[in-house]
């Protein structure tokens, strides 16, 4: 096998109402990481239909070259179509990765691929970086207790499932350019025929996407303490996040939890009420624009990562400061 051959790095973006999914554009940033260290082009690979306008994004936001595959019959994920697809780019284009992004999409996606071309996969990964011309994954394991290593040194291509929120989206990038390309997929490969699809209502708890995430954790006492949380994500128009111990003790649901065996967010502005700042909920917040923290405990780590650090009980803080930023609204 000829390693000189692969240098470049496809990155698959998914798309949601015809619009690209945060991790994809994220992945983007580590892609190019990837191709500094071999010298190869970012490409990505858009599928499906009337997703132009989220090619152009891609193209706008790292991307070298954005591979458009558009097909009418495919608008939403159909696991056996998009992996024939796929597999198809990555033997025509050769790259030394492949980077996918951790959604439900995705971890079912990049297996699949994996299998098909005989390759390594690693899941679930929080960082990379370039060590002697290898590429290092980060992952976590036992719950996030322990981060591995991880380096593919014979598979070509490597392929990579991302979190989403552990990377941050290239601010500054250039104009990539657009090829659209058709690949065709006889019916005998399209095994699985879907009649219906069900949206869950877990779906509509969006915290990789969210812009202010206000969490609560064992701090605020009670369940009904916890309803001052919502209050003020509502009042900001962000999303209610949660620490394990919140969750397991019932006062909210498990799809808000927030840490590394939850969500990894990176909102403009993270809220933290009664949270102590375990190392399993800080390393999901780390790349939060503004954090805020509140708790009674002046020793609390959450303060050692957070912009500003108010200590004080979170259930006497938190409805003072929902009437001022009431006040201030009505205001303007």
């Amino acid at each position: 096998m000829n390693m000189t051959e692969y240098k470049d790095i496809v990155v698959y973006i998914e798309t949601a109402d015809k619009s690209p999914v945060k991790v994809g554009l994220e992945m983007l940033s580590p892609a190019r990481k990837i191709a500094e260290n071999t010298g190869g082009k970012v490409r990505a690979v858009l599928i499906g239909d009337g997703i132009r306008t989220a090619a152009q994004k891609a193209a706008e936001s790292g991307a070298d070259e954005v591979i458009l595959i558009e097909d009418p019959q495919y608008e939403s994920f159909h696991l056996d179509y998009f992996t024939n697809v796929m597999e198809s780019v990555i033997k025509e284009e050769k790259p030394v990765a492949v980077l996918v992004g951790g959604t439900q999409d995705g971890k079912d996606l990049a297996p699949r691929l994996a299998a098909r071309l005989k390759t390594g996969c690693v899941s679930d990964v929080m960082d990379l970086r370039t060590e002697d011309g290898k590429t290092v994954y980060t992952c976590p394991l036992y719950g996030g207790t322990v981060l591995q290593d991880v380096v593919m040194e014979t598979s070509v291509p490597q392929i990579a499932v991302l979190r989403s929120g552990a990377f941050k989206k290239t601010e500054e990038a250039g104009k990539g350019t657009i090829t659209e390309k058709k690949v065709p997929v006889t019916d005998e490969k399209v095994r699985l025929n879907i009649k219906d699809a069900v949206k869950e209502i877990s779906e509509a708890v969006n915290l990789e996407e969210a812009e202010v995430i206000v969490s609560g954790g064992r701090g605020m006492g009670s369940k009904d303490n916890f309803a001052l949380v919502k209050e003020l994500a509502d009042l900001l128009g962000g999303v209610v996040g949660a620490t394990r111990p919140a969750i397991e003790d019932g006062w909210i649901s498990r799809v808000h939890q927030v840490g590394q065996s939850g969500k990894i967010v990176a909102p403009k502005l993270y809220i933290a009420c009664g949270i102590s700042g375990a190392t399993q909920h800080v390393s999901g917040i780390m790349n939060s624009d503004y954090i805020v923290a509140i708790n009674k405990d002046e020793d609390a780590p959450i303060f050692e990562v957070a912009n500003i650090g108010i200590v004080g009980n979170a259930v006497n803080v938190l409805p003072v400061m929902i009437e001022e930023i009431r006040k201030k609204k009505e205001a303007e």
